[in-house]
């Protein structure tokens, strides 16, 4: 389990993905060609070992030297094309391209999922073997396995213990309200000892790769990613058909958070902080 001190504040993630677009940008001269260089930066950050990543002290810069390296290499390419090394989507990757037996409807719904749940969907749904979901969540067999029995346990205890829309609103909105005011004590309250915070990133950002368990620690890493800024703000709005809660900065939506509830309180946190995403939330509104 990573170390709670690993999480940042949704700030520092998003300025730091826009300082090495910026970079990519002026290297490169196209948008389109940054966001691919970022990414493969994020790529090579995810790809080390947990203690390789643990040794870096400076993981900006870090990025910001793999995204120059990345750019160099392009503009050493003889003929070099804008799209070239385009990276292929993480669905077909899986084998999920246009020509699978896979409904568009389910696709869909796996796109708002968290890895893990599609690991969980995966495993107990289709029946597929422990390491093809582990391998889509990104954890270990076992640490999968782990997950999804809390994943069964949540999901009976939201059956025999169905906590009424109207109570699902007002525990939405004391969670946002303890969030803002940075009350951990108030925070604590509203989840059960064992809760357990799920952060997609996507590998665009460099958000916890795999849950954080505990009350306490998740109360931490909640309130270290959403420590209060000037650029941002927190409110409650309808997500994956309940209320969530989603943080903007600059306006702009850079994460959307959903609570699984039992009872009177919350079990499971799901945050999406994959830019990929948010893009549809930040969609002009017709």
């Amino acid at each position: 389990m990573e170390p709670v001190v690993d999480t940042l504040p949704i700030t520092e993630l998003l300025d730091e993905r826009r300082h090495l677009l910026e970079v990519a940008h002026w290297m490169l001269g196209s948008r389109l060609t940054a966001e691919r260089v970022t990414d493969e930066a994020y790529r090579r950050w995810y790809g080390l070992s947990d203690h390789q990543r643990e040794r870096i002290t400076a993981p900006r810069a870090w990025l910001t030297q793999a995204v120059g390296d990345i750019c160099l290499v392009r503009l050493a390419l003889p003929g070099r094309r804008e799209d070239a090394q385009i990276p292929v989507p993480r669905r077909e990757r899986h084998g999920f391209g246009p020509e699978s037996e896979v409904s568009a409807v389910l696709l869909r719904t796996l796109d708002t999922m968290s890895p893990v749940e599609g690991a969980f969907v995966f495993n107990d749904v289709f029946g597929m073997a422990p390491g093809t979901g582990a391998g889509i969540a990104g954890q270990s067999e076992a640490e999968c396995a782990e997950l999804s029995d809390r994943a069964r346990r949540s999901m009976r205890a939201r059956r025999a213990r169905p906590t009424p829309p109207r109570r699902q609103d007002e525990i939405a909105h004391a969670v946002r309200h303890a969030c803002v005011d940075g009350d951990a004590d108030r925070l604590a309250s509203l989840l059960t000892p064992d809760a357990t915070a799920f952060f997609d990133g996507g590998g665009k950002v460099r958000a916890l790769t795999r849950p954080v368990t505990g009350s306490g620690r998740v109360v931490r890493s909640l309130l270290t990613l959403l420590a209060r800024h000037p650029r941002t703000t927190l409110h409650t709005h309808p997500a994956n058909g309940r209320t969530g809660l989603v943080v903007r900065y600059d306006g702009q939506v850079a994460a959307v958070i959903t609570l699984d509830i039992t009872g009177s309180r919350v079990v499971q946190i799901w945050v999406v902080l994959n830019p990929d995403k948010l893009r549809s939330w930040n969609r002009p509104r017709p």
